[in-house]
């Protein structure tokens, strides 16, 4: 026997029925639901994107459905394909069951309801199992949605000549600083797990000059709070041989487009299921930090508490404001306080009191934070010593600067809230496959 890697399917997938109407096929998937009538039932099979209607009558064939088909049995259905019409008018095929032959049997009854459109249950439950409710078509939905938004992220930088690396989530140190770093004994030695590639997507700007990275990170954050993780997927990129940080902006501005795009397009039903309104971008305004705590204090009457950064309410605010004033779902706050940056970012040489970096906000939530990059060796040990730091800590780090570095920049973006507040979820662990938080490590 050989290999040859040519696969064969003896099965059709919903997208072909057109092609089969009136004609015998044979379907794969799960028994989602079954729903018996007086003299015919419903079979609902669930395959990897859609659900299938399929019916059973007695009068169809000499098959006799059993008490044995059951819901999440797995099956392989034989069937004519017969087309029908929607509420809408618009066509739409269901299968005459000729046969089920059943390839799996559930052990138990799922302990959570997830027939119905939604599943209705409190979010811990539905965390609790997450295996099962995932199975609903909302949920999974949610998830191939969020495949969209990486693919789109993938196949527009790699088209604008980007190349994607994968960095150590083992780390000697800390990218950001600070103490919110998960410490491992790493055999014998302290290590820590990754904050973001940050340290590695820049030592391979040098190399590529453009490079991207779709990977988790680790946040050892208390938080516990709606909008918080301790891991989760960043989608970064970082690119030399910039002329100002607004070039960055103006890549994550052509990202986006391309995201929201593809995902109008090749995710429709998805869209469609989850009621999602896909933003259009068009421009994305931009406000300097001081100039957004200003509209806060004068247009919304509102005193800020931290003038070296936004709280949720003060962001909530600005979202308002770009959609009013801009009819944006997005905004740009560039140029925030040096204190509050971590100590790779580039102070702005007009006033080094404030850097050359930028926060995105979706609809008042911050799902991106980006900048240039300090390039220089001197410049870039002299803000780690003015900052406490010690620089022989970094010496892998600083290579890239003592052994010359372009100017460059990037970004981080968070998948799960760009996916959250697509959603329109009050919370981000709806938008997690499996979350991990300061309470949660399983399932």
């Amino acid at each position: 026997m050989f290999i040859t890697g040519e696969q064969k399917s003896n099965t059709v997938a919903y997208a072909d029925f057109e092609k089969y109407e009136d004609q015998i096929v044979t379907i794969t998937g799960t028994i989602h639901n079954i729903r018996m009538m007086s003299d015919f039932a419903f079979v609902i099979l669930r395959t990897a994107r859609e659900t299938i209607q399929c019916v059973y009558a007695e009068s169809f064939s000499n098959y006799r459905m059993g008490e044995d088909v059951k819901e999440e049995c797995a099956a392989k259905i034989t069937g004519k394909v017969v087309a029908g019409e929607t509420k809408d008018g618009s066509k739409r095929y269901e299968v005459q069951i000729h046969d089920i032959e059943l390839l799996s049997h559930p052990a138990e009854i799922p302990p959570v309801v997830i027939t119905k459109k939604q599943v209705n249950c409190d979010l811990s439950t539905k965390l609790d199992y997450r295996p099962v409710t995932l199975r609903n078509p909302k949920e999974r939905a949610i998830f191939k949605l969020q495949e969209g938004i990486q693919r789109g992220f993938r196949e527009y930088l790699t088209k604008e000549g980007f190349t994607e690396i994968h960095s150590p989530k083992i780390n000697f140190a800390g990218a950001e600083g600070g103490t919110n770093v998960f410490k491992l004994d790493y055999f014998g030695k302290q290590v820590y797990l990754a904050q973001s590639p940050q340290l590695y997507k820049q030592a391979m700007v040098a190399v590529y000059e453009r490079v991207f990275e779709i990977a988790p990170v680790f946040r050892a954050e208390h938080h516990d709070t709606s909008r918080h993780l301790n891991e989760y997927i960043s989608m970064d990129f970082e690119m030399g041989f910039i002329d100002s940080f607004e070039d960055i902006m103006n890549m994550e501005a052509g990202v986006l487009k391309y995201i929201m795009q593809l995902l109008k397009t090749e995710y429709k039903n998805e869209v469609e299921l989850l009621h999602i309104e896909i933003p259009e971008i068009k421009e994305i305004p931009v406000l300097k930090f001081m100039e957004a705590k200003e509209i806060l204090m004068k247009t919304f009457k509102y005193k800020p508490s931290d003038m070296k950064d936004f709280d949720p309410e003060e962001e909530q605010l600005l979202g308002k404001y770009a959609k009013k004033q801009f009819n944006s779902d997005f905004i740009f706050i560039t140029h925030y306080p040096s204190k509050k940056r971590p100590f790779y970012t580039m102070d702005d040489p007009e006033d080094p009191e404030y850097t050359l970096s930028f926060d995105l906000l979706f609809r008042g939530l911050e799902i991106t934070s980006g900048g240039q990059r300090v390039h220089d060796y001197n410049a870039q040990v002299e803000k780690m010593v003015k900052l406490g730091m010690n620089p022989e800590e970094f010496a892998t780090y600083l290579m890239l600067h003592k052994y010359g570095a372009p100017p460059h920049g990037g970004l981080g973006l968070g998948l799960e809230r760009l996916t959250m507040h697509l959603l329109g979820a009050k919370n981000v662990r709806e938008a997690t496959m499996f979350p991990r938080d300061i309470n949660r490590v399983s399932p």
